[in-house]
């Protein structure tokens, strides 16, 4: 079944499609390339825009916003209804909001105001948040949950976080509701 010529037609084929492919390419980029690719200078254009130089200006970037100082304006505001739903779409996959219910991560009932790695049978604590906080207040809480491995480096709490002030006060309003 395969002989000589088999193989020959086979070769020539493959070879030949290779071919078509460069050819293709080769004509393409030279309908289609631009100057530099052609070696004609790095500044060839076929027309230019003038531009106005912008003066540089005497004002500082604005600064960062501060976490901290957004929480604090959050957190008189938190309504702990709309946390529940923030609670429902991004953390119960991994938490419960009952007592002594672990699941990935330990349960969130009682956080809010609990020492750091305390949930009762939760064996999964990395030891990292120990280093960062000792009880788990509301600051605490807003800054971890903004960004988990920012906080904590080596935590093993794989969330990305949540990047909403208004989301992370309602969410901590929500846990710290839970037990009364």
């Amino acid at each position: 079944m395969f002989d000589t010529m088999t193989l020959t037609k086979l070769g020539g084929g493959l070879f030949g499609s290779f071919l078509v492919f460069l050819l293709g390419g080769w004509l393409a980029s030279s309908l289609y390339g631009t100057p530099e690719q052609h070696g004609e200078g790095a500044h060839a254009q076929a027309y230019s825009v003038p531009v106005e130089e912008d003066a540089p200006t005497d004002t500082p970037a604005a600064p960062a916003e501060d976490p901290v100082a957004l929480f604090a304006a959050a957190w008189p505001t938190a309504v702990a209804a709309d946390g529940e739903a923030v609670y429902e779409r991004r953390c119960a996959s991994c938490h419960a909001v009952v007592q002594g219910d672990n699941k990935t991560g330990p349960y969130l009932y009682g956080v809010v105001g609990r020492p750091v790695d305390t949930a009762v049978g939760f064996n999964g604590y990395s030891g990292e948040l120990e280093k960062h906080v000792d009880v788990w207040t509301p600051e605490a809480l807003n800054l971890f949950v903004l960004h988990p491995s920012e906080y904590a480096p080596g935590t093993s709490m794989s969330f990305i976080g949540l990047d909403d002030v208004t989301d992370r006060a309602n969410l901590i309003a929500y846990l710290d509701s839970l037990d009364g």
